[in-house]
């Protein structure tokens, strides 16, 4: 039966390794673990990302949260979940020295891949760095056998001299992460059709004209945008979202934005152009 459940493991690995899993960047990156591949009681999200412009696996509302963080940063320019740390045989001779149980699936009993949350490409000005970040609640970082697999993880990054942290919940703000999370579905020109970027340019006059007047709340303001301008119903207001997404409007990000509260504008760029702002350049 042993031999049998290697036998098995081993195809399993081999067939993703085949199919593509842990391999590429950018939006070539396939990543080891799919949402369907594990039991995540609900939380696992796919979401399609501005920088990779593929759909992104989260096994969590954690992860989720962190990789808007990501989108936002201006150094981050490739963004890689669920990262094997290949090959099995290298991760299960750092346990041995180390004196570590190896992780082992809990049906079959054979040692599984192990997945880093996060590979980043990461710009330091002259070239790119890559850093590998995991994500942990503070209270599992009590649990002695979850220290003992983050130092597996450590090692094997340590062997290739890529820099290796941990992330934790107490790390990711709050009012930031729910107003990226309300902006990122907008960020794309095309999720705005059949907007053109004049269209946009009028309708960001029109608005940023009536904000002059103090206290009016965000949405009373887009929808008398929208009548001024015969506009369907949240047309302005999706505007709105997209010229923050990009930039173009400049806001405190760390307070919450709430469309039945005045929004209050630090700078504005005059002329809408469509330009990821959340990614400078391709990762090669």
């Amino acid at each position: 039966m042993a031999k049998r459940n290697r036998q098995n493991t081993n195809r399993l690995i081999e067939k993703r390794i085949k199919d593509g899993r842990g391999q590429g960047k950018g939006s070539e990156y396939q990543p080891w673990l799919l949402i369907q591949d594990v039991a995540s009681q609900g939380l696992a999200t796919r979401i399609k990302g501005i920088k990779s412009k593929r759909v992104q696996h989260f096994m969590s509302n954690f992860e989720l949260s962190y990789f808007y963080l990501l989108e936002w940063s201006p150094v981050i320019y490739d963004i890689r979940e669920q990262y094997p740390l290949l090959p099995l045989e290298e991760t299960i001779a750092i346990a041995e020295l180390a004196g570590i149980n190896h992780p082992i699936d809990p049906q079959t009993k054979e040692p599984i891949v192990m997945t880093t949350d996060f590979l980043l490409t990461v710009d330091q000005k002259i070239d790119t760095i890559e850093q590998a970040r995991t994500l942990r609640q503070t209270k599992d970082l009590q649990s002695h056998r979850t220290i003992e697999k983050l130092e597996i993880e450590r090692l094997y990054w340590q062997e290739r001299n890529i820099d290796w942290g941990i992330v934790t919940e107490q790390e990711i703000p709050e009012n930031l992460v729910k107003n990226l999370s309300w902006l990122h579905p907008y960020h794309d020109l095309e999720n705005l059709y059949p907007l053109s970027e004049n269209d946009i340019q009028k309708i960001k006059q029109t608005l940023e004209s009536s904000m002059s007047i103090n206290n009016i709340p965000l949405n009373y303001l887009t929808s008398e945008c929208d009548d001024r301008l015969c506009l369907s119903a949240g047309t302005s207001l999706s505007v709105v979202r997209y010229l923050m997404a990009n930039r173009m409007w400049i806001v405190s990000m760390n307070e919450c934005i709430e469309p039945n509260q005045p929004l209050e504008l630090i700078s504005t760029q005059k002329k809408v152009t469509q330009v990821n702002s959340w990614k400078e350049r391709e990762v090669g």
